[in-house]
């Protein structure tokens, strides 16, 4: 379903590669760098070698709140990696603090886990200041602002997908980034579809749990040839708008 005249080269459109303020916004290409990290030199865009990627900053090691992310993300790191996606943490601390600080995450999880990922240093705060992570209200003992906890995912083409900035007193929910990656890759495979609000537990009271809305994009004429089966949902503005689609026939 790929070739729907109307679906997601219309949309696309929308989102230019570059920025004209250097603001990094979505739909623009990354930022290039390389860093060390606990897993040697790293090149950014080399890395991500045409997978889907995510670059997750963290304010510091040694801090609880942080532990306990990078802790659920190993977790999640396998099911990550099934789905070919490259995985990388970030924070202003050197490399030296990460390994040492590493040893805690494994042991607050209880050894249950190992750290597959790199995690970037970044004590210059050059990486942090091109993602825009830097967050002005909480600073090292130098008075120098630490990285928010900021999550990119970056698709294949090196262009930016979502954002997320959280503040410091919440820790993420990875099983939201794992449902974020899903609804990305499926919009990237079938460009016709975005996901509703709760996907993939959605309008389970109609029959349609799991199902995806055709994009505001695609014609009448493109909907009734491509996807005869669609259940059209009536509202009292009788616009047609809202046209579910079964993600398991596309």
């Amino acid at each position: 379903m790929t070739n729907v005249p109307s679906g997601m080269d219309a949309y696309a459109r929308m989102y230019p590669e570059m920025s004209s303020d250097g603001v990094l916004r979505l739909g623009n290409l990354v930022p290039d760098f390389t860093a060390q990290t606990t897993q040697g030199e790293l090149h950014w865009h080399e890395w991500i070698d045409g997978k889907w990627a995510i670059l997750f900053s963290h304010p510091a090691d040694f801090t609880p709140v942080c532990t306990t992310e990078i802790g659920r993300l190993a977790l999640k790191y396998k099911e990550l990696h099934s789905k070919g996606v490259q995985l990388a943490t970030l924070s202003c601390d050197p490399v030296e603090s990460h390994t040492k600080w590493l040893e805690d995450v494994v042991a607050h999880c209880e050894n249950n886990i190992t750290i597959d990922f790199p995690i970037i240093a970044d004590p210059t705060r050059e990486i942090s200041v091109k993602y825009g992570m830097l967050d002005p209200t909480i600073r090292d003992r130098e008075g120098l602002p630490l990285t928010c906890r900021a999550v990119f995912i970056i698709g294949p083409d090196k262009k930016l997908k979502l954002s997320i900035n959280y503040p410091a007193s919440v820790g993420r929910n990875m099983d939201e980034i794992t449902r974020v990656v899903d609804a990305l890759q499926l919009s990237a495979r079938h460009s016709v579809v975005a996901t509703p609000a709760n996907w993939p537990n959605n309008h389970e009271n109609i029959g349609a749990k799991g199902w995806a809305f055709l994009l505001p994009t695609v014609t009448p004429e493109d909907a009734a040839a491509f996807f005869p089966d669609a259940k059209h949902c009536k509202v009292p503005s009788g616009v047609d708008y809202l046209r579910l689609t079964d993600t398991a026939n596309l």
